[in-house]
């Protein structure tokens, strides 16, 4: 009797495509999966395009994450990579490089991750092409593409003083997830525990779907540009650093002010990977619903970000060239 749940390295390139294909659902392209290229509308005729790059080891553990979790966020960053620019997601292009020991049902759930990310966060998008080949680290790379329908995109650089910060989505919530992974399941020599989810508070385990299958708020990414946006970007490394990144590109300091992060405003500033949306407005214009102010732009000064006036004290968020340990669990 044939295994029901094969390994890949058992199967045809073939079989393994049309297993996938069918979990990733219909395609909503011109000319989807299954020729050479897609081929995409583009009424707009300009088209906004990032990818992102999950790699088993500085991204995410096996131990801790299913292949649904990992195909929602997969999709999930780059989604909100294209919100960011005040644009609208219209595709997704998916490459995977599996070990052949991997099992089919694991990649089956990965693409059912992808589609579900895009039905619920971004619908009208969908996986519309990639590429499947072998390698020993497990490594998903996507690359996501968008509309504008019109509209001018909003870029990292057109922040001005006087201008108001605000930010879209939680702040925080993946960041306390992600330390009760390595605070609570991190194993010992390096070797990640598997996730013991009846070891979890409610609290705890929401913090930990935050950041195994983040929710960032796509749909307002086009809003704000719409409502006048001045500057806007996701927040994937953390809020201090990315808005030190926006404040740099934009030639000015951004101040926050702490007590708008609530409890628990340390983890706000530093927490990475919740992809919320930071965006600058004018102060003469009312936040679009879903925003909520955090702060002000003002002059450039020393310093690209202060806390409530003062310089950050510590690390502002996540580097992987700085931060990744590859013996840390």
């Amino acid at each position: 009797m044939p295994d029901e749940d094969p390994t890949l390295g058992e199967l045809s390139e073939g079989e393994i495509l049309r297993r996938l294909l069918v979990r990733l659902g219909p395609s909503l392209a011109l000319v989807g999966p299954g020729d050479d290229a897609a081929v995409l509308a583009a009424p707009d005729g300009r088209v906004v395009a990032t990818t992102d790059t999950l790699v088993h080891g500085p991204d995410f553990r096996l131990a801790w994450s299913s292949g649904y979790d990992l195909g929602w966020k997969a999709a999930a960053v780059n989604l909100a990579d294209i919100a960011a620019m005040g644009a609208r997601p219209t595709a997704l292009l998916v490459a995977l490089a599996v070990p052949n020991s991997t099992r089919m049902s694991f990649v089956e759930h990965l693409a059912e991750g992808l589609r579900a990310a895009c039905d619920a966060l971004a619908p009208g998008c969908a996986v519309e092409g990639g590429d499947l080949t072998v390698s020993d680290t497990l490594t998903i790379a996507v690359t996501a593409l968008g509309s504008l329908d019109g509209r001018a995109p909003v870029l990292r650089g057109g922040a001005r003083s006087g201008d108001v910060v605000a930010v879209a989505g939680p702040l925080g919530r993946a960041g306390r997830g992600l330390a009760i992974l390595f605070g609570r399941f991190g194993g010992s020599a390096g070797a990640p525990a598997a996730v013991d989810l009846e070891a979890l508070t409610p609290e705890e385990s929401a913090a930990l779907t935050a950041q195994l299958r983040p929710d960032p708020p796509i749909r307002l990414g086009p809003v704000a540009a719409d409502a006048g946006a001045t500057a806007m970007m996701d927040v994937s490394d953390g809020l201090v650093l990315d808005a030190s990144r926006l404040a740099a590109a934009s030639g000015v300091t951004v101040e926050i002010d702490s007590s708008t992060l609530g409890a628990d405003a340390v983890v706000a500033l530093t927490g990475g990977e919740d992809h919320a949306l930071l965006a600058t407005f004018p102060m003469s214009l009312a936040l679009p619903d879903g925003f909520r102010p955090i702060g002000r732009v003002v002059p450039q000064a020393a310093y690209p970000v202060l806390v409530d006036g003062r310089p950050h004290d510590g690390r502002g968020g996540w580097d992987p060239y700085r931060d990744w340990d590859a013996h840390g669990g």
